[in-house]
């Protein structure tokens, strides 16, 4: 049983004590809530109220022996400093996306994790998504053949009352960026489960709807990935009324394509067959068939927020503190998202393409028990 703590009493903190708390098989026995943090104490108040635990300050919850991991879900670019808080006190950290702001405090809070023995991990939830494990499953077992293109497309809207919900958004020192660094960051994550690591990018970004923030609605990029396939990657919020997110990677044998994180696209080519000279035009979808391989769906918060990948990311996080392995999404995992991240922004900046830092200490976080 891990016992957690929860810093940040936002829509994101929020939803995670009420998963903490509420009543699920799947956690029961392996992790419990015992306090929250909060900048405002009164909502801090509020909210330990409404899940039954207590509410404290960040000393007070890293000083408390009953608590082995902490949950942050702070403005990003406050991510790294109270996550190595954290670890210096002997807590394991569960840090909500993105790892931070820039590559370089990713590497720092990678190095104190390695150092204090601790478990690390990202929260980046829709590796969860049944779609996508399924998705992952064919990419490895080579069913797509080679992949040879990527397209990832999140045309969302972000109203004025969003960003002026919290003083930190649409920053560039709290939120790191904006439609990109906020919102597409768990698509930059997926693709590269799915496809592999992004190495070259070459991008534009706008601000063309929200003249009040500091960084981008728009972004547009061109990505290489490292087995040689070539992406797109748009990334808005002003997209009004705003559509869902759409992930498609294509294979010379196969095709898969999520949308909404569920599986809209399937087909992957049976031995010896042959399509059609000029191709089946979208026609020969499989996904029906895999239906049984997609359920998990289930509750939703009262934030609108599906229970099921946050609950299964946690789930692989108790696991990996007490098997002694990096998580799933673990701190290299946060970091290489953020990397390409910043790797667009600088191409966008200077108008050139950019390499992607793929730079990670090694052994991150928790060193592996022997087999």
């Amino acid at each position: 049983m891990l016992t957690f703590g929860v810093i940040g009493c936002g829509s994101i903190g929020g939803f995670l004590a009420r998963l903490l708390t509420r009543e699920d098989a799947e956690l029961a026995g392996r992790a419990r809530l015992a306090a929250v943090v909060g900048r405002d104490p009164v909502r801090a108040a509020a909210l330990a109220a409404e899940v039954g635990c207590a509410a404290t300050d960040v000393a007070g919850l890293l000083a408390r022996r009953d608590v082995d991991a902490v949950l942050v879900c702070t403005p990003s670019g406050t991510h790294a400093e109270l996550a190595e808080a954290a670890l210096r006190a002997g807590k394991h950290v569960l840090v909500e996306k993105p790892v931070d702001v820039t590559p370089q405090a990713a590497d720092r809070l990678i190095a104190v994790a390695r150092e204090t023995g601790r478990t690390l991990g990202v929260v980046s939830q829709h590796r969860f998504d049944p779609a996508a494990r399924l998705a992952r499953t064919a990419i490895e077992s080579g069913r797509l053949g080679r992949v040879t293109s990527v397209m990832t497309e999140l045309s969302w809207w972000r109203g004025p009352s969003y960003y002026a919900s919290g003083t930190w958004r649409g920053t560039r020192a709290l939120d790191g960026g904006g439609a990109l660094m906020n919102q597409a960051i768990h698509a930059v994550d997926l693709v590269q489960w799915l496809a592999g690591p992004v190495v070259e990018v070459a991008a534009h970004t706008a601000r063309l709807a929200h003249p009040g923030i500091e960084v981008e609605d728009v972004a547009t990029a061109s990505l290489r990935f490292a087995n040689g396939a070539l992406g797109t990657l748009l990334a808005s919020t002003a997209a009004y009324p705003g559509r869902t997110a759409r992930t498609a990677v294509n294979g010379d044998r196969g095709s898969v394509v999520i949308d909404d994180d569920k599986l809209a696209y399937l087909h992957l080519a049976a031995e010896g067959e042959d399509a059609p000279a000029y191709g089946a035009f979208g026609a020969a979808d499989q996904s029906a068939a895999y239906a049984a391989e997609l359920t998990g769906e289930g509750a939703r918060d009262a934030s609108g927020l599906l229970y099921q990948p946050h609950r299964d990311q946690l789930l692989d996080f108790c696991e990996a503190v007490r098997e002694g392995r990096p998580p799933l999404v673990d701190g290299a995992g946060g970091r290489q998202a953020v990397a390409v991240v910043t790797a667009i922004y600088t191409s966008a900046r200077t108008g050139l393409p950019q390499r992607v830092d793929r730079a990670v200490p090694a052994n991150d976080g928790r060193t592996q028990k022997s087999p």
